[in-house]
């Protein structure tokens, strides 16, 4: 499939897919990040064997994108209500504990070279795999663990 007959298919189906997740969510933006995400990966696998059963491809993707979503979302919420309760029964000698350990990471976080930072940052704060972590900087995955690596090995060092 050439690009023109993707942008065709994308500006064809793209309405119809965000409004069946909109239906499902009622979220817009939810709906149009999920139907871009879905014709990326379309895009990304080319399954165009078959260019008949590419709608209802799209809408399987769509729907288990959602789906996904949602999963990683409750699972996420679930976690920060566990969370919360136990930090709303801390003893003042707890709160004090945990201001201590942050303070130290924070510390550490600003002294810890910049290579293994960024690395570090993007893999605990934005979620993002070695694989990704390795395409966005450019280095080799291998590289990407080393630095994680000696991140945490720094971390350890300066909080203990």
């Amino acid at each position: 499939m050439t690009e023109r007959e993707f942008k065709q298919l994308f500006d064809t189906h793209f309405d119809e897919i965000r409004n069946y997740i909109w239906y499902r969510c009622g979220d817009g933006d939810l709906a149009s990040d999920v139907a871009q995400e879905s014709f990326a990966k379309l895009w990304e696998k080319r399954p165009y064997n078959d260019s008949s059963k590419l709608r209802g491809l799209l809408f399987k993707m769509a729907g288990d994108i959602f789906i996904s979503n949602y999963r990683k979302k409750n699972s996420e919420l679930k976690f920060r209500t566990t969370l919360t309760q136990k930090f709303e029964n801390k003893t003042p000698e707890e709160e004090l504990q945990y201001i201590e350990l942050k303070t130290k990471y924070e510390k550490a976080l600003n002294e810890m070279p910049e290579t293994q930072r960024v690395v570090f940052l993007m893999s605990r704060h934005e979620k993002k795999r070695y694989k990704e972590i390795a395409e966005v900087t450019g280095l080799g995955i291998k590289a990407v663990e080393k630095r994680m690596s000696k991140a945490l090995q720094f971390i350890r060092e300066k909080i203990q």
